[in-house]
């Protein structure tokens, strides 16, 4: 077990840590709830390095901190390996003695961050309710006018000359499709130029007007040209565009909840804060490449 938790505890080096998790040791952990077995919580001291105590919550948050994979493993392996990495780190750091200014600065970013990151999901969880998530969807969809959706078909060629020779052959009744699979160049061109549904704002803006101006089963008789060629345009046919269900954009819809309450959020914060900002005039951008200015 020794050999497998060192292993371990090497591995755990590698992972992508939080780098305040991984190399601060005061930050407090949430308290949990204590076992039956006995009165153990964050505070309890798992083990102390030259008289540092590393704790059970240290473990639990480095633990919270892990990638997915590192996740399932099994929870005596996962639990003495993150203690052996947090004794070496512990070792590690109490040998540096007076920590660089790099380190030191880096140190102050990862701590903003994390409590920056606390507000945010507080601010977050606050936003995204069932109410709230209802409201937006009544609103966004199923109190929204119905959005016209357009099936068409096209023919894309390199000249005018082509496109209107096409329209002359399809106004005396030859085939679209079998035209589109000769001629055109457009990869819709082996399925016939078919296009499938799309809505407003999804096509290039001169061959969507042209294809808004037609009435459902006709022929563009004017050829319309794009960046990518000249085209002889059919509209097939038109629907309402049918209100996805709730589940279906949920996700979408949370993340728009979520971006909404953080900028109203930092907004308020903003303006009752006191933010001066210098004059960067005679500050060159490119000096925050220059990592020498750190040592």
């Amino acid at each position: 077990m020794r050999t497998t938790t060192a292993m371990l505890a090497l591995l755990l080096y590698a992972a992508p840590l939080t780098p305040a998790l991984a190399q601060e040791s005061t930050v407090p952990a949430a308290d949990g709830a204590a076992p039956e077995t006995g009165d153990v919580g964050t505070d309890t001291v798992l083990a102390t390095v030259n008289g540092e105590a590393i704790t059970l919550g240290h473990v639990i948050a480095t633990r919270a901190a892990l990638p997915e994979q590192y996740q399932a493993l099994p929870d005596e392996i996962l639990f003495e390996g993150i203690l052996e990495q947090l004794i070496q780190q512990t070792l590690l750091e109490q040998a540096v003695g007076e920590i660089s200014r790099a380190t030191e600065l880096r140190l102050e970013n990862e701590r903003r961050a994390l409590i920056a990151g606390e507000k945010l999901d507080e601010v977050i969880a606050d936003a995204v309710t069932e109410e709230a998530l209802q409201k937006l969807y009544d609103e966004t969809y199923a109190n929204a006018e119905p959005e016209t959706e357009y099936n068409a078909s096209h023919i894309l060629v390199e000249t005018r000359e082509e496109a209107e020779a096409l329209i002359g052959k399809l106004n005396d009744g030859a085939d679209f499709a079998e035209l589109a699979r000769e001629y055109s160049t457009g990869p819709s061109g082996p399925g016939g130029g078919a296009l499938g549904w799309f809505s407003a704002g999804m096509m290039v803006k001169p061959f969507e007007e042209a294809v808004m101006a037609l009435e459902p089963g006709t022929i563009g008789q004017e050829p319309v040209q794009t960046q990518f060629g000249w085209h002889v345009i059919r509209l097939n046919e038109t629907r309402d565009k049918p209100v996805p269900p709730l589940a279906e954009v949920a996700e979408e819809l949370v993340q728009k909840l979520q971006d909404n309450a953080v900028e109203a959020a930092l907004a308020r914060l903003l303006e009752a804060a006191d933010v001066e900002r210098a004059d960067l005039t005679g500050i060159d951008p490119s000096l925050l490449r220059n990592d020498d200015l750190l040592k």
